[in-house]
């Protein structure tokens, strides 16, 4: 069995291909952010090509179709997205006013904890560390602002991101037969196949990714306004964010929220927790395992592993894209391994 395997993959054309592979894959981490580019792109592609298909074949034109269904994606994300931003926009520049109380009124409740006392923790320059914390964070906020305004080089990204979308969704069929020219001919059934597992799979991960974000929004955001909590919008918003970094992002977000509530006291503080605990076990125990389940049908296990590969050697944008790395890695073990050994 191993020699007929052997002499039907390990052919000299197969190992040239694969050494063109792994120097193709060599110069793709030199250019790092631009191969980040293309793979958001052709991903965002994929989650919109059924809907370019079923355009395609009222219009007959595929240009037009995707041209159609990108502009409205466009148009439906600036609708939802421009009045959180305004809203957004409001709550930031309210608490940045207020940061220093918020930092003064920390360190009167530590330095009254007797607790602290007794343990010698008000030795410390707590005023001091806390106006350094303040004014560090309101640089931050002020650097956030000045990136924000920034925004020449982000608009170029955008504007060359929007064109690789369209085109990846226009000329799907023209691309694909590209790239099948890459393959033996032996194995170019087989690589079209891969091709299209991979691509339905990272297709439905952009619904997966909003369905399951837009729930811990909401829920932080509706919890928090019934309680009359001040920043309900911008905390659910950022617990929505740093939702997508496992583990740590929730516990960031809760800190944030903390920080940004503690001005208003114990009540709004058990609300803030409350409602926090309420948004990540629906998520976590309802949202998460049913949407990523049947979108992509990855185990969590294999998600948290391509996390860190991805963090490490792409960045805070690769960690966006981990599920969907991790999809196309196990799309590729499952097609060119485990059936093999099957």
């Amino acid at each position: 069995m191993f020699e007929s395997i052997f002499q039907k993959y390990i052919t000299a054309k197969n190992i040239i291909f694969l050494v063109t592979v792994i120097l193709f894959l060599v110069f793709i981490s030199k250019i790092k952010d631009v191969a980040i580019m293309f793979f958001a792109s052709y991903v965002i592609s994929c989650s919109l090509n059924p809907y370019v298909d079923k355009i395609e074949s009222k219009f007959k034109k595929r240009g037009i179709a995707a041209a159609v269904v990108l502009l409205g994606s466009i148009a439906v994300l600036a609708a939802v997205l421009t009045p959180i931003f305004i809203l957004v926009g409001k709550e930031i520049k309210n608490f940045s006013a207020s940061l220093p109380s918020y930092f003064n009124d920390l360190y009167t409740t530590i330095i009254n904890i007797p607790f602290l006392n007794k343990m010698g923790f008000t030795n410390f320059n707590w005023q001091g560390i806390i106006s350094s914390a303040s004014n560090y964070t309101t640089d931050i906020f002020n650097e956030i602002v000045s990136i924000g305004l920034n925004l020449s080089s982000t608009l170029i990204y955008f504007i060359v991101s929007i064109i690789i979308i369209y085109y990846f969704m226009a000329d799907k069929d023209l691309i694909k037969n590209t790239y099948l020219r890459l393959f033996p001919k032996n194995m170019r059934t087989k690589a079209g196949d891969i091709l299209d597992i991979i691509s339905k799979k990272i297709g439905g991960y952009i619904f997966a990714l909003i369905i399951t974000l837009s729930s811990v929004g909401l829920i932080m955001v509706a919890g928090l306004a019934i309680f009359r909590v001040n920043y309900a919008v911008i905390l659910g918003l950022i617990t929505a964010v740093l939702d997508i970094i496992p583990i740590v992002g929730p516990a960031i977000a809760l800190v944030i929220a903390l920080i940004a509530t503690f001005e208003s006291g114990p009540a709004s503080i058990a609300a803030v927790i409350g409602v926090f605990a309420i948004a990540q076990l629906a998520e976590n125990q309802f949202v998460r395992p049913y949407v990523f389940g049947k979108f992509l049908d990855i185990h969590p296990i294999m998600i948290y592993l391509f996390l860190f590969i991805t963090a490490k050697y792409m960045g805070p944008i690769g960690i966006i894209f981990a599920p969907a790395v991790a999809a196309t890695a196990c799309v590729l073990i499952e097609e060119l391994y485990m059936k093999n050994l099957d």
